[in-house]
Protein backbone atom coordinates (compact mmCIF):
# COMPACT_ATOMS: atom_id res chain seq x y z
CA UNK A 1 0.00 0.00 0.00
CA UNK A 2 3.24 2.24 0.72
CA UNK A 3 4.36 1.42 -2.38
CA UNK A 4 1.38 2.02 -4.83
CA UNK A 5 0.94 5.55 -2.56
CA UNK A 6 4.19 6.49 -3.71
CA UNK A 7 3.16 5.70 -7.84
CA UNK A 8 0.07 7.25 -7.11
CA UNK A 9 1.99 10.89 -6.14
CA UNK A 10 1.72 12.26 -9.75
CA UNK A 11 -2.49 12.30 -8.91
CA UNK A 12 -1.87 13.66 -5.62
CA UNK A 13 -0.01 16.85 -7.04
CA UNK A 14 -3.24 16.97 -9.57
CA UNK A 15 -5.49 16.63 -7.12
CA UNK A 16 -3.89 19.55 -4.58
CA UNK A 17 -3.43 21.63 -7.72
CA UNK A 18 -7.48 21.40 -8.51
CA UNK A 19 -8.51 21.64 -4.85
CA UNK A 20 -6.01 24.93 -4.53
CA UNK A 21 -7.98 26.88 -7.44
CA UNK A 22 -11.30 25.55 -5.70
CA UNK A 23 -9.99 27.28 -2.87
CA UNK A 24 -8.61 29.98 -4.04
CA UNK A 25 -12.01 30.82 -5.80
CA UNK A 26 -13.84 31.19 -3.14
CA UNK A 27 -11.63 32.99 -1.67
CA UNK A 28 -11.86 35.98 -4.39
CA UNK A 29 -15.07 36.10 -4.80
CA UNK A 30 -15.60 33.33 -7.92
CA UNK A 31 -17.67 30.78 -6.15
CA UNK A 32 -19.68 32.41 -3.97
CA UNK A 33 -20.26 31.69 -0.28
CA UNK A 34 -23.27 32.31 1.78
CA UNK A 35 -23.24 33.35 4.71
CA UNK A 36 -26.48 33.50 7.60
CA UNK A 37 -27.39 35.58 10.57
CA UNK A 38 -27.11 33.28 13.04
CA UNK A 39 -23.75 32.16 14.93
CA UNK A 40 -22.36 28.88 12.96
CA UNK A 41 -19.55 27.25 13.75
CA UNK A 42 -17.81 24.77 11.74
CA UNK A 43 -16.00 21.60 12.90
CA UNK A 44 -13.58 19.63 10.53
CA UNK A 45 -10.11 18.50 9.65
CA UNK A 46 -8.24 18.17 6.81
CA UNK A 47 -7.38 14.66 6.76
CA UNK A 48 -9.67 11.80 5.70
CA UNK A 49 -11.78 10.01 9.23
CA UNK A 50 -10.27 9.72 12.91
CA UNK A 51 -10.45 13.18 14.28
CA UNK A 52 -12.82 12.84 17.11
CA UNK A 53 -15.62 15.07 14.93
CA UNK A 54 -18.69 13.42 16.77
CA UNK A 55 -16.51 13.89 20.86
CA UNK A 56 -15.86 17.37 19.73
CA UNK A 57 -19.50 18.39 18.59
CA UNK A 58 -20.46 16.83 21.49
CA UNK A 59 -18.42 18.66 23.76
CA UNK A 60 -19.95 22.07 21.99
CA UNK A 61 -23.68 20.59 23.05
CA UNK A 62 -22.68 20.47 26.75
CA UNK A 63 -20.80 23.92 26.68
CA UNK A 64 -23.78 25.48 24.93
CA UNK A 65 -26.97 24.19 24.94
CA UNK A 66 -28.00 25.00 27.99
CA UNK A 67 -28.53 28.85 26.96
CA UNK A 68 -29.10 28.35 23.49
CA UNK A 69 -31.51 26.63 21.10
CA UNK A 70 -29.11 24.21 18.90
CA UNK A 71 -28.77 22.43 15.56
CA UNK A 72 -26.30 20.05 14.13
CA UNK A 73 -26.57 19.47 11.12
CA UNK A 74 -24.06 16.68 9.17
CA UNK A 75 -23.94 15.42 5.70
CA UNK A 76 -25.32 11.96 7.18
CA UNK A 77 -22.62 10.08 5.66
CA UNK A 78 -23.54 6.53 4.34
CA UNK A 79 -27.32 7.10 5.35
CA UNK A 80 -29.62 5.36 2.94
CA UNK A 81 -31.59 8.42 2.75
CA UNK A 82 -31.44 11.92 0.39
CA UNK A 83 -31.43 15.45 0.83
CA UNK A 84 -32.66 17.38 3.83
CA UNK A 85 -34.28 15.58 6.91
CA UNK A 86 -34.41 16.33 10.36
CA UNK A 87 -34.32 13.80 13.35
CA UNK A 88 -37.78 12.42 15.04
CA UNK A 89 -39.07 9.78 16.25
CA UNK A 90 -38.96 7.88 13.53
CA UNK A 91 -35.55 8.44 12.68
CA UNK A 92 -32.65 5.20 12.13
CA UNK A 93 -29.10 4.90 11.99
CA UNK A 94 -29.76 4.43 8.39
CA UNK A 95 -32.14 7.37 7.67
CA UNK A 96 -29.55 9.52 9.62
CA UNK A 97 -26.53 7.99 9.30
CA UNK A 98 -24.39 6.33 12.59
CA UNK A 99 -23.14 9.59 14.01
CA UNK A 100 -26.39 12.00 13.55
CA UNK A 101 -28.37 9.47 15.03
CA UNK A 102 -26.58 8.75 17.96
CA UNK A 103 -26.23 12.77 18.76
CA UNK A 104 -30.13 12.30 18.19
CA UNK A 105 -30.33 9.69 20.89
CA UNK A 106 -28.14 11.86 23.19
CA UNK A 107 -29.38 14.99 23.06
CA UNK A 108 -33.44 14.81 22.77
CA UNK A 109 -33.32 18.96 23.38
CA UNK A 110 -31.30 20.05 20.01
CA UNK A 111 -32.25 20.01 17.08
CA UNK A 112 -30.16 17.16 14.64
CA UNK A 113 -30.32 17.09 10.59
CA UNK A 114 -28.96 15.73 7.32
CA UNK A 115 -28.18 17.04 4.35
CA UNK A 116 -25.43 16.93 1.93
CA UNK A 117 -26.26 20.73 0.64
CA UNK A 118 -25.00 22.32 3.47
CA UNK A 119 -27.05 25.95 2.32
CA UNK A 120 -30.01 24.08 1.81
CA UNK A 121 -30.24 22.70 5.09
CA UNK A 122 -29.16 25.80 6.62
CA UNK A 123 -32.12 27.61 4.90
CA UNK A 124 -34.57 24.51 5.73
CA UNK A 125 -33.61 24.59 9.27
CA UNK A 126 -34.48 28.50 9.57
CA UNK A 127 -37.34 27.80 7.49
CA UNK A 128 -38.79 25.79 11.14
CA UNK A 129 -41.46 27.64 13.37
CA UNK A 130 -38.70 26.79 16.33
CA UNK A 131 -35.84 27.70 14.11
CA UNK A 132 -32.30 27.26 15.84
CA UNK A 133 -29.81 30.04 17.66
CA UNK A 134 -27.43 28.48 16.78
CA UNK A 135 -25.97 25.64 13.96
CA UNK A 136 -23.00 23.40 14.64
CA UNK A 137 -22.00 22.42 11.19
CA UNK A 138 -20.14 18.89 11.38
CA UNK A 139 -17.53 17.49 8.88
CA UNK A 140 -17.59 21.23 6.98
CA UNK A 141 -14.02 22.57 6.70
CA UNK A 142 -14.27 21.92 2.88
CA UNK A 143 -17.61 22.62 2.79
CA UNK A 144 -16.94 26.25 1.18
CA UNK A 145 -20.32 27.17 -0.48
CA UNK A 146 -21.07 28.09 3.24
CA UNK A 147 -19.42 30.75 5.01
CA UNK A 148 -19.43 29.53 8.74
CA UNK A 149 -18.64 32.18 11.53
CA UNK A 150 -16.01 30.55 13.44
CA UNK A 151 -14.05 27.52 12.41
CA UNK A 152 -12.56 24.47 14.48
CA UNK A 153 -9.85 22.06 12.74
CA UNK A 154 -9.07 19.16 14.41
CA UNK A 155 -5.99 16.94 13.96
CA UNK A 156 -4.74 13.79 15.81
CA UNK A 157 -1.97 13.67 17.46
CA UNK A 158 -0.51 10.65 15.77
CA UNK A 159 -1.53 11.68 12.67
CA UNK A 160 -0.62 15.92 12.25
CA UNK A 161 -1.93 17.55 9.14
CA UNK A 162 1.28 19.28 9.17
CA UNK A 163 3.56 15.66 8.23
CA UNK A 164 0.79 14.16 5.40
CA UNK A 165 0.36 15.03 2.13
CA UNK A 166 -2.60 15.23 -0.78
CA UNK A 167 -4.60 12.28 -1.30
CA UNK A 168 -3.92 9.56 -2.47
CA UNK A 169 -0.11 9.48 -1.66
CA UNK A 170 -1.62 10.90 1.94
CA UNK A 171 -4.56 11.60 4.10
CA UNK A 172 -5.00 15.02 3.10
CA UNK A 173 -8.23 16.16 1.72
CA UNK A 174 -6.67 19.69 0.59
CA UNK A 175 -3.17 21.55 1.26
CA UNK A 176 -2.04 21.98 4.50
CA UNK A 177 -2.13 25.69 3.84
CA UNK A 178 -6.07 24.72 4.47
CA UNK A 179 -5.27 24.86 8.09
CA UNK A 180 -5.24 28.95 8.11
CA UNK A 181 -9.42 29.15 7.99
CA UNK A 182 -9.48 27.76 11.10
CA UNK A 183 -10.02 30.03 14.18
CA UNK A 184 -9.13 27.63 16.68
CA UNK A 185 -7.17 23.70 16.21
CA UNK A 186 -7.53 21.25 17.99
CA UNK A 187 -4.72 18.39 18.67
CA UNK A 188 -7.21 15.23 19.43
CA UNK A 189 -6.43 11.72 20.37
CA UNK A 190 -3.50 13.13 22.37
CA UNK A 191 -2.20 10.37 25.39
CA UNK A 192 -3.56 11.72 28.89
CA UNK A 193 -0.03 12.71 30.38
CA UNK A 194 0.96 14.93 27.40
CA UNK A 195 4.19 16.88 28.73
CA UNK A 196 4.22 20.81 27.99
CA UNK A 197 7.34 19.47 26.19
CA UNK A 198 5.74 17.33 23.42
CA UNK A 199 3.01 20.14 23.69
CA UNK A 200 5.48 22.70 22.15
CA UNK A 201 7.00 20.46 19.81
CA UNK A 202 3.93 19.85 18.40
CA UNK A 203 2.91 23.13 18.30
CA UNK A 204 6.47 23.60 16.12
CA UNK A 205 5.26 21.20 13.77
CA UNK A 206 2.04 22.89 13.01
CA UNK A 207 3.09 26.27 12.53
CA UNK A 208 0.59 28.01 13.19
CA UNK A 209 -0.33 31.83 12.66
CA UNK A 210 -0.48 34.60 15.37
CA UNK A 211 -4.10 34.83 15.34
CA UNK A 212 -4.78 31.35 15.83
CA UNK A 213 -5.35 28.92 19.27
CA UNK A 214 -4.07 25.42 19.44
CA UNK A 215 -5.33 23.05 22.15
CA UNK A 216 -4.82 19.58 23.13
CA UNK A 217 -7.71 17.13 24.13
CA UNK A 218 -7.58 13.58 24.91
CA UNK A 219 -10.35 10.81 24.42
CA UNK A 220 -11.98 10.33 28.25
CA UNK A 221 -13.67 7.15 28.59
CA UNK A 222 -16.28 6.38 30.81
CA UNK A 223 -15.96 4.66 33.97
CA UNK A 224 -19.24 2.65 33.23
CA UNK A 225 -20.80 0.60 30.29
CA UNK A 226 -23.88 1.05 29.49
CA UNK A 227 -26.78 -1.57 27.81
CA UNK A 228 -30.37 -1.76 27.28
CA UNK A 229 -31.05 -2.84 30.47
CA UNK A 230 -28.28 -1.75 32.92
CA UNK A 231 -25.11 0.05 33.44
CA UNK A 232 -21.87 -1.44 34.80
CA UNK A 233 -18.57 -0.34 36.03
CA UNK A 234 -16.09 -1.01 33.99
CA UNK A 235 -13.57 -2.37 36.24
CA UNK A 236 -16.19 -5.96 36.81
CA UNK A 237 -16.04 -6.60 32.74
CA UNK A 238 -11.56 -6.11 32.63
CA UNK A 239 -10.78 -9.98 33.62
CA UNK A 240 -13.97 -11.28 32.17
CA UNK A 241 -13.83 -13.04 28.55
CA UNK A 242 -15.69 -10.82 26.13
CA UNK A 243 -15.75 -9.80 22.59
CA UNK A 244 -14.86 -6.40 21.73
CA UNK A 245 -16.64 -4.92 18.48
CA UNK A 246 -15.23 -1.83 16.75
CA UNK A 247 -16.50 -0.11 13.11
CA UNK A 248 -14.26 2.92 13.68
CA UNK A 249 -11.24 4.47 11.78
CA UNK A 250 -8.59 3.70 14.16
CA UNK A 251 -10.13 1.11 17.20
CA UNK A 252 -7.14 0.09 18.84
CA UNK A 253 -7.40 2.96 22.25
CA UNK A 254 -10.83 1.48 22.59
CA UNK A 255 -9.25 -2.37 22.57
CA UNK A 256 -6.44 -1.40 24.80
CA UNK A 257 -8.58 -0.13 27.28
CA UNK A 258 -10.76 -3.03 27.97
CA UNK A 259 -8.68 -6.41 26.59
CA UNK A 260 -7.21 -8.93 28.62
CA UNK A 261 -5.79 -11.44 27.41
CA UNK A 262 -8.67 -14.33 26.83
CA UNK A 263 -10.69 -11.39 24.93
CA UNK A 264 -11.48 -11.79 21.21
CA UNK A 265 -11.78 -8.71 18.68
CA UNK A 266 -13.65 -7.97 15.50
CA UNK A 267 -12.09 -4.97 13.50
CA UNK A 268 -14.44 -3.22 10.95
CA UNK A 269 -14.23 -0.44 8.69
CA UNK A 270 -15.25 2.69 10.10
CA UNK A 271 -19.58 3.57 9.30
CA UNK A 272 -19.98 -0.18 8.87
CA UNK A 273 -23.24 -1.33 7.70
CA UNK A 274 -23.59 -4.56 9.52
CA UNK A 275 -24.49 -7.34 7.62
CA UNK A 276 -26.92 -10.27 8.57
CA UNK A 277 -23.72 -12.35 8.16
CA UNK A 278 -21.69 -9.66 10.10
CA UNK A 279 -24.11 -9.91 12.95
CA UNK A 280 -24.17 -13.94 12.88
CA UNK A 281 -20.29 -13.87 13.35
CA UNK A 282 -20.34 -11.75 16.05
CA UNK A 283 -23.15 -13.82 17.55
CA UNK A 284 -21.19 -17.42 16.89
CA UNK A 285 -17.63 -15.79 18.14
CA UNK A 286 -19.45 -14.12 21.11
CA UNK A 287 -21.17 -17.13 22.27
CA UNK A 288 -22.47 -16.75 25.89
CA UNK A 289 -19.58 -13.75 26.71
CA UNK A 290 -20.63 -10.22 26.83
CA UNK A 291 -19.92 -7.84 23.27
CA UNK A 292 -18.58 -4.74 24.45
CA UNK A 293 -18.64 -1.99 20.93
CA UNK A 294 -18.22 1.39 20.48
CA UNK A 295 -20.77 4.05 21.06
CA UNK A 296 -20.88 4.75 17.68
CA UNK A 297 -21.61 0.99 16.60
CA UNK A 298 -23.81 0.61 19.41
CA UNK A 299 -26.21 2.09 17.73
CA UNK A 300 -26.29 0.19 14.60
CA UNK A 301 -25.99 -2.99 16.40
CA UNK A 302 -28.97 -2.52 18.77
CA UNK A 303 -31.80 -4.38 18.77
CA UNK A 304 -29.53 -6.75 16.68
CA UNK A 305 -27.68 -8.80 18.79
CA UNK A 306 -28.30 -10.11 22.28
CA UNK A 307 -29.56 -6.80 24.66
CA UNK A 308 -28.47 -8.85 27.77
CA UNK A 309 -24.83 -9.30 25.87
CA UNK A 310 -24.46 -5.82 24.20
CA UNK A 311 -22.63 -3.13 25.82
CA UNK A 312 -21.19 -0.12 24.98
CA UNK A 313 -18.26 2.42 26.18
CA UNK A 314 -18.94 6.17 25.88
CA UNK A 315 -16.54 8.54 25.76
CA UNK A 316 -15.51 12.19 25.86
CA UNK A 317 -13.74 14.78 24.57
CA UNK A 318 -11.21 16.21 27.03
CA UNK A 319 -8.78 19.03 27.37
CA UNK A 320 -5.70 18.49 28.79
CA UNK A 321 -5.78 21.98 29.87
CA UNK A 322 -6.68 25.52 29.20
CA UNK A 323 -10.05 24.07 28.65
CA UNK A 324 -11.68 27.51 30.09
CA UNK A 325 -9.48 29.57 27.54
CA UNK A 326 -11.20 27.62 24.80
CA UNK A 327 -14.54 27.61 26.50
CA UNK A 328 -14.47 31.32 26.80
CA UNK A 329 -13.18 31.69 22.83
CA UNK A 330 -16.46 29.78 22.10
CA UNK A 331 -19.66 31.44 24.00
CA UNK A 332 -17.76 34.88 23.47
CA UNK A 333 -17.90 34.34 19.70
CA UNK A 334 -21.42 33.05 19.90
CA UNK A 335 -22.39 36.22 22.17
CA UNK A 336 -21.25 38.65 20.07
CA UNK A 337 -21.98 37.34 16.75
CA UNK A 338 -25.14 38.47 15.15
CA UNK A 339 -24.51 36.90 11.86
CA UNK A 340 -21.32 35.49 10.08
CA UNK A 341 -18.94 37.82 8.31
Amino acid sequence: MILLRKILFPFAILYGFITSIRNWCYDIGILKSYSFDIPIIAVGNLSVGGTGKTPQIEYLIRLLSSNYQIAVLSRGYKRKSKGFLLADATSTPESLGDEPFQMHQKFPAIQVAVDANRKNGIEKLLSLKKKPELILLDDAFQHRKVKAGFYILLTAYSDLYSEDFILPTGNLRESRSGAKRANIIVVTKCPPNLSEFEQKKCLNKLKVSENQSVYFSTIAYDESLSSEIDSRSVDSFRTVDKLLVAGIAKPKPFFAYLQNPNDEELDYPDHHDFSETDIQTIINKAKNKPIITTEKDYVRLKGKLPKNQLYFLPIQSSFLSNSDDFNKKITDYVEQSSGNR
